[in-house]
């Protein structure tokens, strides 16, 4: 296809771009381009193209459902929650109410299975924390489940089992045609690639949706433990295509909890009291997997938040050797910011993460020698970055996540620890799967936007419109002419 009247960088003369078997062909002045035009004429109307957005970070199945739940991230205590449920129970029906996106770390009360029985009695509820490491359930949900539980709030692990035991109870059907129309939603913001973490048999489930359609956007799906050994026997490696528009991608190992449930790894003990958070894997066992997957060809991907879980993620990885990457890395000692460098470890990282949980890190993480979101330091040390949404923690927004990274506010507030912001040009390549510029030969998955974002303000970077998305020489997304 052709690609007419285009700038790459702010305030050059415009482009045409051609691209042929999905690769960059030619870039040439406009209007001027020799080679003969191949396939379909876009008009880039004298916008900027970039390399196209890519969402390393992402738990499909959960982003698309969370779409259709009940918003409950205004939520400011327990009691202020099942309030926000009860006004909305009519208007959902007699199935399981879902709701999606509680901050507890800071309430007055605690989330209590009793709570949602003295609102909603008998109701099936089930209410998703915004980091998706914590699941409220109801007493009627908990028994539906067999899930004996004091309190109804899971947390970590238990949590993502719960999760996958919810989802049995959904449409199948209905929850994978969901999932493809939404990543139709992410072409239109730009993206053309994601890795999807969610905890479920995911070369089952993109097998099952591959007989309704292809996604969108091309899709690199995680594997966890209880699945691996499935991906080792069929020898798969990280990058082997598995279905249309989908590849095998990263062994995900959870090592730590989160910053919100007081669960992410420390060195030193939270507010309050003695604990540090937890290790949701012995650091032998983290070894012995990631040696099984490097062993196989597999990437391992290891979520590590707090400073202790980084560093001991680190250390596995020194043992380990052949590099990976690190999920979040939210909290690091200063000596372990150059080790992701020397280790090749790349710091796969969500900066809209920093902006919503900046109280809550102010609150829990003050005073401490580790850095909070240290994205200056990685990439000062040669850390290769990678963004991601972590969607439906946050939304999958990269324009939002760079200038996050950038100006490290999304309000009136002053920026947040400004010396970790990034230069305009960094983050843009970290939102783009580390590509930097469009250039021949590479692959034609591009980003068509109205101007150039290195020359925005934080408030229009925000704003500023996508007009088209194109994968693989083909377009997936283009806006209407105004």
């Amino acid at each position: 296809m052709l690609i007419r009247n285009v700038i790459l960088t702010p305030g050059s003369a415009a482009v045409d771009v051609q691209t042929v078997d999905g690769r960059i062909a030619e870039i040439d002045s406009a209007q001027s381009t020799a080679r003969p035009i191949e396939g379909d004429v876009l008009d880039g109307r004298g916008g900027a193209l970039l390399p196209s957005f890519v969402d390393n970070h992402v738990h499909l199945t959960q982003w698309a459902a969370s779409l259709s739940r009940i918003d409950v991230s205004g939520a400011d205590s327990a009691i202020d929650l099942v309030d926000i449920l009860a006004r909305s129970n009519d208007r959902h029906g007699h199935g399981v109410l879902r709701a999606q996106g509680f901050r507890d770390a800071l309430w007055p009360d605690a989330p209590h299975k009793d709570v949602l029985h003295n609102a909603l009695p008998g109701r099936r509820a089930a209410i998703t924390s915004m980091d998706l490491h914590t699941l409220w359930l109801s007493p009627a949900l908990l028994a539906e489940l067999g899930i004996d539980h004091p309190t109804g709030v899971l947390r970590d692990h238990d949590c993502m089992e719960a999760l996958n035991a919810l989802d049995k109870l959904t449409d199948t059907d209905e929850g994978d045609r969901d999932t493809l129309a939404a990543t139709a939603q992410l072409a239109g913001r730009g993206i053309t690639s994601v890795t999807d973490f969610e905890y479920a048999d995911n070369r089952a489930v993109w097998g099952r949706r591959g007989e309704h359609a292809a996604p969108a956007v091309d899709v690199h799906f995680a594997v966890w433990r209880e699945w691996l050994e499935h991906e080792l026997v069929l020898g798969a490696r990280t990058g082997d295509v598995a279905f249309e528009h989908v590849a095998l991608g990263p062994l995900k190992v959870m090592f730590d909890g989160s910053l919100n449930t007081r669960t992410a790894c420390c060195h030193d003990p939270y507010p309050g009291g003695n604990s540090t958070g937890l290790l949701l894997e012995s650091h032998e066992d983290l070894v012995e997997i990631m040696e099984r997957a490097r062993a196989g060809g597999i990437t391992p991907a290891i979520h590590a938040i707090g400073d202790r879980a980084n560093t001991l993620a680190l250390d596995a990885f020194e043992r380990v050797g052949g590099g990976g990457r690190i999920e979040h890395a939210q909290q690091l000692l200063p000596a372990d910011v150059a080790r992701f460098a020397q280790l090749g470890v790349t710091a796969s990282i969500q900066p809209q993460h920093a902006m919503s949980d900046r109280d809550v890190a102010d609150e829990l993480w003050g005073g401490r020698p580790s850095i909070a979101y240290p994205y200056l330091a990685l990439h000062l040390e040669g850390v290769r970055l990678l963004f991601g949404s972590d969607a439906p923690v946050s939304p999958p927004a990269p324009l939002d996540a760079v200038a996050d990274a950038v100006w490290r506010t999304d309000d009136e507030r002053p920026p947040w620890q400004s010396a970790q912001a990034l230069p305009i040009g960094v983050a843009l390549e970290a939102a783009c799967g580390g590509r930097g510029r469009v250039e021949v030969g590479d692959a034609a998955d591009l980003v068509l936007l109205a101007e150039h974002p290195a020359v925005q303000s934080n408030h229009d970077l925000r704003a500023l419109p996508i007009l088209g998305t194109v994968r693989g020489g083909l377009v997936t997304f283009e806006a209407e002419s105004s």
